[in-house]
């Protein structure tokens, strides 16, 4: 072996040892922890910032109940899911920009729940962060979720309450701001995920498979040994629901991707192309390409054209259990019986991610002078007693120190990964333009709200400090947050009434 590979096996060995050590810890268990300094001190509670009124806006009101329920992912694969309304993934909320919505949460799972609204920009109390901007709704107990819905584009809730389990068990759902034109006459939401049917893998003890994941350099090493089933909006390899189309029509297509995993979609040459990436419109070329890259986290709209009578969108043969993720689009009913493993899923050059297009919507004209300036080493290590750790500048959460900032701040981040594993990077609240990637400027700015860190990569983002409150800057895959991938933006002005643990037993990440 080379040296690089026996690194990339050390460092693999290290992280499956540092899983089993961290997932026995108190770390993990939620142990004694308090918030930065600074958080829980200033001016106002967040409690008392940010009441948006319904005046005359139509009131959009939702139950979502959480529970347990046997879910069958594919013939013959079932798992033991949590579940928001008994179906994973949870109900599609649809709305159109500027309702009002009300979201009441009831949980009956014997767990405590939240619910974030991912990408929104709402008032931070309803950002649903246990510990930090809400007390998680016990078992048996109820909380309604308020907030305008101004901005239209694809968005999804999910439980921020030990989010690295309850996620990964099923608590999502899309939640869709429409325009009050819509552009296309079929839409379609599809929500990516993989899940562990094998115990083996979910406890990371399967070392062979370990080693060899991490010689691929991917930064993928850790979750394909943790899972080893995709699935299409709950459901996996035959039971995957059909999109059905007439031959020339074009229908818009809403990707999310729920899990911890990046998955590549390849669509048949000519049929797709970008037209939204977390909620903004993209410009700088046609948008086309056959390969679709969607991190953890991220949410990615295309405008697909069907052309013949059965077509297939499936994961990257190239990926280990690609075979359970392809997307039947048949052109009449007689079609949906079509034995989806005779589709070609055929790989292309042309690969389209987060930040292969500009917005079209700027935040910044051109590349602002900063107020508050701040770099984020991301990377990871080993603690005595609690395992391997993924860590911002050598700090795990609570202890990473938060970004302070005052209400109309500019702000320049610096994100650079050090270590070998992927970290989609997700701002809560807030929206950030990348201007540049491993030192050089993007023709055209991109707006997000997440970035796709993966090793050696480096981006700079900036944002304005418009929404006071306390809000989260983590990693997405949320097994990593789980581990100490979090910091907090800190308004100086208000501060959070809240506590890690304590008994309502919040755990925000």
């Amino acid at each position: 072996m080379n040296k690089k590979i026996i690194g990339s096996v050390l460092i693999v060995v290290l992280v499956a040892l540092g899983f089993w050590v961290f997932y026995q810890s108190p770390f993990y268990s939620g142990g004694a922890q308090t918030l930065p300094n600074g958080v829980t001190e200033g001016g106002t509670s967040i409690m008392n910032i940010g009441t948006q009124q319904t005046g005359e806006r139509e009131v959009k009101t939702f139950n979502l109940t959480a529970e347990q329920k046997e879910w069958e992912i594919d013939n013959g694969k079932t798992v033991k899911a949590w579940t928001y309304n008994g179906t994973v993934p949870g109900e599609a909320l649809t709305v159109t920009e500027g309702d009002y919505v009300k979201v009441n949460l009831k949980n009956e799972l014997d767990v405590p729940v939240t619910i974030h609204w991912h990408g929104v920009l709402l008032p931070n109390k309803m950002d649903g962060v246990p510990g930090l901007t809400q007390d998680a709704v016990q078992p048996g107990e109820s909380f309604t979720y308020e907030f305008i819905a101004d901005d239209a584009g694809t968005y999804w809730y999910h439980s921020h309450q030990h989010s690295s389990k309850q996620v990964d068990k099923g608590l999502y759902g899309a939640f869709i701001v429409e325009e009050k034109e819509k552009k296309y006459e079929k839409e379609k939401v599809f929500i990516l995920d993989e899940w562990a049917i094998e115990d083996e893998k979910r406890e990371m003890s399967n070392m062979p498979g370990m080693m060899m994941g991490g010689m691929d350099g991917d930064g993928e090493a850790d979750t394909k040994q943790m899972y080893d089933t995709f699935t299409v909006n709950g459901k996996s390899g035959k039971q995957i629901e059909p999109l059905q189309l007439k031959d020339g029509e074009t229908a818009r297509l809403r990707f999310i991707n729920a899990g911890f995993q990046q998955h590549r979609l390849v669509f048949p040459e000519g049929t797709m192309k970008v037209i939204e990436n977390d909620a903004e419109a993209v410009v700088g070329s046609d948008g086309s390409a056959k390969v679709l890259e969607i991190a953890p986290g991220e949410r990615i709209d295309v405008a697909f054209t069907m052309k013949g009578d059965k077509l297939v969108i499936g994961e990257d043969p190239d990926v280990e259990n690609a075979e359970d993720l392809q997307i039947p689009v048949i052109s009449d009913s007689n079609g949906s019986q079509v034995q989806k493993e005779k589709l070609n899923v055929s790989a292309g050059r042309s690969v389209a991610d987060g930040t292969s297009f500009g917005s079209e919507n700027l935040i910044f004209d051109k590349i602002p002078d900063a107020d508050v300036t701040y770099d984020m080493n991301l990377n990871m290590g080993m603690e005595m007693g609690e395992g391997m750790q993924f860590q911002i500048n050598e700090k795990v959460f609570p202890d990473t120190p938060p970004i302070e900032v005052e209400e109309g701040d500019v702000v320049k981040v610096k994100l650079k990964n050090t270590g070998h594993m992927n970290h989609p990077m997700h701002l809560h609240g807030h929206r950030f333009q990348v201007t540049s990637k491993n030192g050089q400027e993007f023709e055209q700015p991109i707006v997000k709200d997440l970035i796709h860190v993966k090793p050696g990569e480096e981006y700079i983002v900036y944002f304005k400090a418009d929404n006071k409150g306390e809000w989260l800057f983590h990693c997405h895959d949320n097994n990593h947050a789980a581990r100490g991938m979090v910091k907090i933006v800190d308004y100086k002005e208000v501060f959070s009434p809240f506590q890690i643990g304590g008994e309502h037993g919040n755990e925000p990440n």
